[in-house]
């Protein structure tokens, strides 16, 4: 008995189809397998088989382009003409992805390190005149990518069915090819493009790019009925200046009681200069509605208290299904400034702005009050402090010690930290953001070491990660100077820089920043000299060893300043630990090295 049993049944039945061609790449696997001592005989395989084949036929005959077995789902683009499935079933084995895309042309997909085309891994298919193609390849520059050596990805189907093509194809987790990206627990960049024809060319605005948890996905909520506040600002004339801060105080709503906000979706009018968006709580002294420029010493002014946040690049943030930002209730009457930073480098006139952001709230309460702590550099510096010119890397330091926390919060507890949104401006290029207990570092509670400007998304960190009191927060952030003549400071405009990490924790504290800064007016003026010289190492070194200089404060706005903390040494970021697999039996897996694995595997493939 072989394949060509089943598969004159399937062409006598008319079902053959994309059937037809999975039962051939499943027979070939099962025949590669069979090699292996483990493995039972064929003829007991197919005996098994047979029992199943009726069931195999009534399957096939509802096969449809959609393949549900791939339990997550994202669409790449805003029109949902791109859409990625996954699935995998543990950390060290194969994912499969399906990419379905509203083209009858050739199609990709690309991890990227920063978003852009340079550096990614990139595969593309497509179904054209002589059949299916599909191939593996990098990116070295903003060109056609190169064909990689060993080609690490195994095509399981292509089909093209009403305009749509779907191409489902399987990798290794954990690659060892140097020429692969490495997929961890970490939010991916995904990249997308796609032809009009199968002639594989430049793609035009045919591309995009989405940030995504491949190994840690929490997918949105999806409710018809749900409810929520829309915050924005009102037909605002942005100025044509390069940099300008738009703020607006008032009242959310009349909630009588309290209720959690559990998604937070951006509504952008103008994305080419609406470059973030922070909303913030204001504390009781603030009592009236206003909407002026930012920062002109007006009351709204000392408002910090971060409850939601969104960076150019970013989109729809739901949070953890056991927790949410409160809202209403006793709160009810309080006050909140939306902050709107546009960022106009070409000085356009005359544009009119209607963005904000949309709060989904529910009254079922959830287990969990989440808070976001503002950590990082102080933004808005009292003393000199200067990023100097034509530097290929620049590191500065925030610090926030939670020791001091119990000042403002008793009993003070545990801080379950689960995601956080990291922000510098145009010459950031890393953020790490460190995490210290007795003096040394456990962990990182945020790690990018591709930062991308246009790229600013609150990503879930996939695993919980507990600050105690005591314990301290370090965030770095390199820069790249090397197109600038002139020293960068620390400040408001885009061209300023910024160094901040806003972390999402539960349970929520009245804290709600913890921000620091060297105290510079320790150095001498010799030593400013040096920030305009070659020698960028030994001034990052004196400025990391200076005595900072910390601010905290909560939500009622009371301050508190402590001095003579110090930055302590980061440990290495993580690397990937490549473990090669026997190329020969790396996809003849334990689990179907009996009759059951395999018959489930095999209609698996085929159906």
């Amino acid at each position: 008995m072989t394949k060509h049993f089943f598969l004159d049944h399937l062409n006598s039945s008319g079902r053959a189809g994309v059937a037809l061609e999975r039962l051939e790449g499943a027979w070939e696997l099962l025949v590669h397998c069979a090699q292996f001592e483990e493995f039972p005989p064929l003829g007991d395989i197919m005996s098994a088989l047979l029992l199943f084949f009726p069931i195999l036929l009534a399957w096939t005959e509802g096969t449809s382009a959609a393949d549900d077995g791939m339990p997550f789902m994202e669409y790449l683009d805003p029109n949902r003409l791109v859409c990625l499935k996954w699935g995998f079933d543990n950390l060290k084995g194969n994912i499969t992805f399906q990419l379905a895309v509203n083209s009858t042309g050739w199609i990709s997909l690309g991890f990227s390190p920063s978003g852009e085309m340079y550096g990614a891994d990139i595969v593309i298919g497509g179904v054209g005149p002589n059949g299916n193609y599909f191939n593996d390849y990098h990116a070295k520059e903003e060109v056609m990518p190169l064909l990689d050596k060993e080609q690490s990805y195994t095509l399981l189907s292509m089909m093209e069915n009403d305009g749509q093509t779907i191409m489902t194809f399987q990798r290794a987790i954990q690659s060892c090819d140097e020429e692969d990206f490495h997929i961890t627990a970490q939010p991916i960049k995904l990249i997308y493009a796609y032809g009009t024809s199968d002639e594989i060319k430049y793609h035009g605005p045919r591309r995009g790019t989405k940030e995504v948890n491949l190994l840690n996905y929490v997918p949105r909520t999806s409710n018809a009925n749900a409810t929520y506040l829309s915050v924005k600002v009102t037909n605002v004339p942005v100025p044509s200046n390069k940099t300008y801060y738009h703020c607006k105080v008032m009242k959310l709503s009349d909630l009588s009681t309290k209720h959690h906000i559990y998604q937070i979706e951006p509504e952008i009018e103008n994305p080419d200069i609406v470059h973030h968006m922070l909303l913030y709580h204001c504390p009781p002294t603030v009592t009236t509605p206003y909407e002026n420029p930012c920062y002109r010493g007006d009351l709204g002014d000392v408002c910090f208290g971060v409850v939601a946040a969104w960076g150019t690049g970013g989109g729809v943030y739901e949070l953890p299904e056991n927790a949410g930002i409160p809202i209403g209730g006793e709160n009810k009457n309080i006050l909140y400034r939306l902050e709107i930073h546009y960022n106009n480098p070409q000085q356009k006139a005359g544009v009119i702005d209607n963005s904000g952001l949309r709060l989904y709230y529910t009254d079922q309460l959830r287990q969990h009050d989440v808070g976001i702590l503002n950590t990082g550099v102080l933004p808005i510096l009292p003393v000199k402090y200067n990023i100097p010119p034509k530097a290929a890397e620049f590191h500065t330091y925030g610090l926030c010690n939670t020791s001091y926390f119990s000042q403002l919060v008793s009993p003070m507890p545990d801080l379950q930290v689960f995601a956080v949104l990291l922000h510098t401006h145009l010459a950031g290029r890393k953020v790490r953001v460190g995490h210290f207990r007795k003096g040394k570092q456990i962990d990182f509670l945020g790690l990018n070491e591709n930062y991308n400007f246009e790229m600013q998304q609150t990503v879930n960190l996939g695993s919980i990660k507990t600050v105690m009191e005591g314990d301290e927060i370090i965030v770095e952030c390199t820069y790249n100077t090397e197109d600038r003549t002139g020293p960068t400071k620390i400040g408001l405009s885009t061209f300023d820089e910024m160094c901040l990490a806003f972390l999402y924790y539960y349970p929520a504290i009245s804290v709600t920043s913890c921000l620091s800064q060297p105290n510079t007016t320790l150095l001498s003026p010799t030593d400013y000299q040096s920030s305009d010289l070659n020698d960028h190492a030994e001034y990052e070194e004196m400025l990391k060893n200076l005595p900072q200089i910390q601010f905290i404060s909560d939500a009622k706005k009371r301050p508190l300043v402590y001095t003579n903390a110090f930055i302590r040494d980061m440990m290495e970021s993580p690397t990937i630990k490549c473990e090669p697999k026997n190329a020969a039996n790396e996809l003849c897996p334990s689990w179907i090295a009996n009759i059951g694995g395999i018959l489930l595997s095999l209609l698996w493939m085929i159906v």
